[in-house]
């Protein structure tokens, strides 16, 4: 075997992408559920080193090696700025998943996800592992609130499980789904917004339901040049600037008095769950309102709140997270080159839901399921045959 023949390396690039997947899905299972395990920092070593050789060995055109390395150079800078090696990892990530069949990684992602899943709710209904339901206040004024969390620890864990699984398989059996299949998914998806007492998951769900079903029943839309500038307007713009908003006015509450649109503003942040105020009065640093914000982050800015959209500028910068937007305008483009109304779906629905949950701004890469399709998506800019890539699993 000549291990320096291109197909060769890519299919070894391949391979240890997919170990990484598997190891990091696995790490983020774990950690969705009762066990504690310390040794984080190191896995997260471990599967850098193999998507970083996968993206070393893998063919690139000149000008895709300058920006490789402009990535590598600027999100290392970011570490050594903020202390976080997210953005590293997580560009790498992405480079590495250039040549991978996007549809068998999304159904190892799916079926992965929902076994792991499953199996810490048997442990819980079994009492091996973790608690089947928790009564406390969860900030609605009632201590003796019940909600069930079938060993994820807190019920809005549980629901972003199930949300994460819905999403996975709207990408991959969505487009070819039966009525009656969407009906159970609804039933599922509103069960679990029930048990776990969680409007928001209730609202998304919905929404991300009823999203689907329009691009499933009408599959013209995918054609429809507007429905991707809207999904631009909506996704990061909206999202971004709600987000910058709130966090410029969090500290309103505690100046009624000296703001003329301060109803207005409560009104919005009781809506969220006093998310806004939050961001300003929950440590004395005033973590996440707009005055911490910086151009590039630092090490002490490592404080946790809900608002996704929010912590990304907050945890890495203003400059760090603008690049990110976009990116994800670049990402729109490409889904409306490919007539992709699938992932545009998942994408609408992540990023609305980041506005007031940062379930998907985190170190582990196993939550965020649109990072395969992204790096198959930004890989293709550089090929030069149409449509090289895998779009979906052949049925």
């Amino acid at each position: 075997m000549n291990f320096l023949d291109e197909n060769v390396l890519k299919k070894i690039a391949n391979r240890l992408f997919y170990v990484a997947l598997l190891i990091e899905l696995v790490l983020m299972i774990v950690e969705k559920s009762e066990l504690y395990f310390p040794y984080e920092s190191y896995v997260f070593r471990v599967t850098f080193v193999l998507t970083f050789f996968a993206v070393i060995i893998s063919r690139h055109e000149k000008k895709e090696w300058f920006l490789i390395a402009c990535v590598w150079v600027f999100t290392f800078a970011c570490y050594r700025l903020t202390g976080k090696n997210d953005l590293l990892r997580f560009a790498t990530f992405i480079m590495a998943a250039k040549n991978i069949n996007l549809g068998k990684t999304m159904k190892v992602s799916l079926y992965v996800s929902l076994a792991g899943f499953a199996t810490i709710a048997l442990l819980s209904v079994l009492g091996v592992l973790g608690q089947v339901y928790m009564v406390t206040d969860y900030g609605r004024d009632n201590a003796q609130e019940l909600r069930y969390v079938f060993g994820f620890g807190h019920p809005n864990t549980l629901w972003g499980c199930v949300y994460a699984l819905m999403l996975l398989w709207l990408w991959v059996y969505g487009s070819k789904a039966k009525w009656w299949k969407y009906a159970a998914l609804l039933v599922i998806s509103l069960l679990t917004g029930v048990v776990t007492a969680s409007r928001t998951g209730l609202l998304i769900s919905t929404f991300t339901f009823v999203l689907a079903l329009v691009v499933r029943y009408f599959p013209m839309i995918s054609n429809k040049k507007w429905f991707y500038a809207l999904t631009g307007l909506l996704s990061p713009v909206f999202c971004v600037l709600f987000s910058i908003w709130g966090a410029a006015v969090s500290y309103v509450p505690r100046y009624a008095w000296e703001h003329r649109h301060y109803e207005l503003i409560t009104f919005i942040d009781e809506l969220i769950n006093n998310r806004m105020q939050n961001l300003y009065r929950d440590n004395g640093r005033h973590s996440g309102a707009l005055v911490s914000w910086k151009l590039f982050s630092d090490h002490q800015s490592v404080e946790y709140f809900d608002m996704g959209w929010v912590r990304l500028f907050y945890w890495y910068g203003i400059i760090p997270t603008g690049l990110i937007c976009i990116l994800l305008v670049v990402f729109i483009y490409i889904c409306y080159k490919r007539r992709d109304a699938w992932s545009m779906v998942l994408f609408i629905s992540l990023s609305v839901y980041t506005v007031i949950e940062a379930t998907f701004v985190s170190v582990y890469i196993g939550r965020n399921m649109l990072l395969p399709v992204m790096g198959v998506y930004l890989g293709s800019l550089f090929e030069k045959e149409k449509n090289k890539c895998h779009l979906k699993p052949k049925k």
